[in-house]
């Protein structure tokens, strides 16, 4: 046996959630382009768990469900007012997770519709949880949903503690729709062989929370804003990013393993960074973002991926960046519970093997020999 390493290319699952053929990423075989344009991210919430997408009643039915159970346990609340306001976010958003699961009276009930209950407990409630820490943090009081709302509204607002405009709030949402999914990645890979043990919901998404934590996963984003804090302004940009290229130093938000031509997602959130600068009056990061872009590319070949563009488009909304893995988190527990709930309907443990590179034919040796 030889190891692959970092198991590219490898076939490791079969799936009919989401797909990436020669640079064109899919749900359910619909366009991510056609998608970002047109669905809000309750529409691909759907699509994801029920392999089609719904029609004006069971849209209703759903967003009714998601507001139900967008509140969290007060004992939840209490637990995040003890966590210490500088704890990573992620480190925070992963204990608070584990600590639902111990609220949930059908957290060990394995029954599809249970699941699937739990599945809209998790979507609804951990934009609840994040934007709870966030003002907890600042010494404000969370702020509970707002019934009738979509996922981007409240979170913005619960966030904020004001209700957001609809560019806002249209940002928000194809974000999210953007982040949804994507095919066997490192968290929703870690969920699958958590929950392939048939473990329960929780500790699949936990899993996944742990695995989005790495800044190569979904901390690349944050990498990005913070390099561009680093830069500061427009005319400083050539001169850090060729000392960065000059001394061979990783410039994150570019390059991806699966595409090789540019991720498709990249150009949705440079519109959206467009934008929002533009309405704020304030180009400064699109500018400095899009000048990073012809640097690399031009002198590396690379192309952002959908981390690079991420990072301005947040931050224009209002959101601290060591909020941004987070708020992928939100959108791609849509598709981490849908690959669950698909592991658990054709399960088999997930268990590969090693190639060993240790030494053989080695004899014990009594202690007192040694």
């Amino acid at each position: 046996m030889t190891a692959t390493k970092g198991l590219e290319g490898i076939v490791a699952a079969a799936s009919s959630i989401s797909s990436i053929i020669d640079g064109v990423l899919t749900y359910r075989g619909y366009n991510i382009d056609d998608l970002a344009e047109q669905a809000t991210f309750e529409e691909v919430v759907y699509l994801l768990w029920y392999g089609k997408l719904p029609n004006q009643a069971e849209l209703a039915e759903l967003q009714s469900q998601l507001n139900e159970h967008a509140a969290i346990p007060s004992a939840v609340i209490d637990q995040l007012k003890l966590f210490p306001s500088d704890a990573n976010t992620m480190a925070v958003l992963r204990s608070a997770v584990s600590a639902l699961a111990l609220y949930d009276e059908s957290a060990n009930d394995m029954s599809h519709e249970a699941n699937l209950l739990k599945a809209i407990k998790l979507q609804a409630q951990v934009p609840t949880v994040i934007a709870a820490h966030a003002r907890i943090r600042s010494g404000h009081e969370p702020i509970t949903p707002l019934l009738d709302r979509s996922i981007a509204y409240n979170f913005l607002y619960m966030m904020s503690g004001h209700e957001p405009d609809q560019a806002a709030v249209a940002a928000m949402d194809k974000a999210l729709v953007l982040h949804a999914d994507h095919e066997l990645n490192a968290s929703t890979f870690a969920a699958r062989v958590t929950v392939a043990t048939l473990s329960d919901i929780y500790s699949g998404v936990t899993s996944a929370i742990g695995a989005l934590k790495g800044p190569l996963h979904g901390g690349a984003n944050e990498a990005v804003m913070v390099m561009l804090d680093e830069i500061g302004s427009f005319d400083r940009v050539d001169d850090y990013i060729q000392a960065k290229l000059d001394n061979r130093e990783k410039i994150m938000g570019f390059g991806h393993r699966v595409y090789k031509n540019g991720d498709p997602r990249a150009k949705h959130l440079q519109k959206m960074s467009e934008e929002l600068g533009k309405a704020h009056g304030n180009l400064e990061l699109y500018n400095m973002s899009v000048r990073i872009e012809e640097l690399i590319t031009g002198q590396k070949g690379l192309k952002p991926n959908v981390d690079f563009y991420s990072a301005s488009t947040y931050t224009m909304l209002g959101i601290p960046r060591d909020l941004f893995t987070p708020i992928f988190a939100i959108s791609r527990m849509s598709g981490w519970t849908a690959h669950i709930l698909e592991q658990y309907e054709n399960n088999r443990i997930i268990r590969p093997r090693a190639e060993y590179t240790g030494p053989s034919g080695q004899s014990y040796v009594p202690i007192t020999e040694r």
